[in-house]
């Protein structure tokens, strides 16, 4: 006997939408140009192998059992599904890469970054985005190990082979608490004997191997890890550690008062933060990187991808 498989191809599945459209096996085999008792035996076969009953005996009517009705609608979904395959592959002939996986770091603004792909989408592209949130190493990392296409935050510079980058811009990070944590009225500039004596909070680097990345971290400090930039933000407004973020995304705490910015005897600290891509082809780069690419060469974006921050 014949599996599943076997009987329920596309042409199968585009029979039986035949027979609903027309009401009857008599009305659907003029329609497809064939005798009933050959789509009788086809619509058998498929019963046989499913070990179900399609269509209700009982009625001169193409009347469908339950699972009959379920077949169909999957049936026709399916089909819905493989035309757009076709045509997704088709359009992927034209130079459009199936998937672009962006890997972003939890500096970077999401809200522009959802902007871009509202942006993107509205071309009706074939290619798929997923997106990576990474930290410190791991976003230069997912780029170089070929789990990304495009790396938006990048603090590091690569010798990879067929690794590119370009400048963001810099982003200044201060020390910050809040009102009520101890150390915002201690006195200035804060001596590291100082610091040491309270819990900082630090972003876990996302690279898999190896120690990664810590800024700002003194030895013997007690640490509170968080997975995110704005994670690490939250903890320190909420008064539960101190440590260096960025200017761009505590502005607005720092402006209502929710942060105090404190003098350090070390300098102020200012990253240069970088994008960086990897050249799938040796012709060049897909369409969908291309349009990135080309979003990232204006100054308004690169500008709001590291100073759009919402609040905690």
């Amino acid at each position: 006997m014949q599996s599943a498989r076997d009987v329920l191809t596309p042409d199968a599945l585009a029979m039986l939408q035949t027979i609903a459209e027309a009401g009857s096996f008599a009305a659907a085999a003029r329609v497809l140009g064939v005798v009933p008792s050959a789509l009788t035996y086809r619509v058998r076969q498929i019963e046989d192998a499913l070990d179900v009953l399609l269509y209700d005996r009982s009625s001169r009517q193409a009347r469908l059992t339950e699972a009959g009705a379920e077949l169909l609608r999957e049936g026709t979904r399916l089909l819905a599904e493989i035309d757009a395959v076709a045509n997704r592959v088709k359009r992927v002939a034209t130079g459009w890469e199936p998937q672009l996986t962006i890997a972003v770091d939890s500096i970077i603004s999401k809200a522009t970054v959802m902007e871009l792909c509202d942006s993107f989408f509205a071309l009706n592209p074939p290619t798929r985005i997923k997106l990576r949130d990474e930290t410190l190493s791991g976003t230069l990392a997912a780029l170089t190990s070929g789990q990304a296409d495009l790396a938006l935050g990048v603090t590091e510079s690569s010798t990879s082979a067929g690794i590119h980058g370009k400048p963001l811009g810099d982003v200044s990070f201060v020390y910050a608490v809040a009102p009520h944590h101890p150390l915002a009225s201690a006195p200035e500039p804060l001596k590291d004997e100082v610091v040491r004596q309270h819990r900082a909070v630090a972003v876990a680097d996302t690279i898999a191997r190896g120690t990664g990345v810590t800024i700002g971290l003194l030895g013997g400090q007690d640490v509170f890890t968080v997975a995110t930039m704005q994670a690490k933000l939250d903890a320190q407004l909420r008064g539960l550690g101190s440590g260096f973020v960025p200017e761009c995304m505590a502005r607005a705490y720092i402006e209502t008062g929710r942060l105090v910015v404190k003098k350090m005897e070390r300098t102020q600290r200012i990253m240069r933060i970088n994008y960086a891509w990897r050249s799938v082809t040796k012709s060049g780069h897909g369409r969908a990187l291309a349009w990135w690419l080309e979003q990232l060469e204006s100054p308004a974006t690169r500008a709001a991808l590291l100073e759009r921050h919402r609040g905690v």
